[in-house]
């Protein structure tokens, strides 16, 4: 941990990340997302949805569990089954 001025920071490191930027049209709504694959967060990738500016770290896992999606992007069910259903093939 190391200090600058007023700032304590608890980690100041960069990386090169790969990033996907995707815009599709489903049944449910139309999707923008940034998907950032990175080396931290434990594999998984952080999942930035464009329009909303909301964010999740998400992983396979997190993917099967229930309201996840709903709550993170603040969506419908049905919104979510198909953001999930594409997430599924691209984390």
């Amino acid at each position: 941990m190391s200090q600058h001025g007023d700032w304590t920071f608890l980690y100041d490191h960069k990386e090169e990340t790969t990033t996907r930027y995707v815009s599709f049209i489903g049944e449910e709504g139309r999707y923008d997302i940034a998907i950032i694959k990175t080396k931290n967060f434990y594999g998984k990738s952080l999942v930035l949805n464009i329009l909303t500016h909301r964010m999740a770290i998400l992983g396979q896992k997190d993917l099967d569990e229930p309201g996840y999606l709903e709550e993170a992007f603040n969506m419908t069910e049905e919104e979510a089954n198909e953001l999930r259903e594409f997430l599924r093939l691209s984390i």
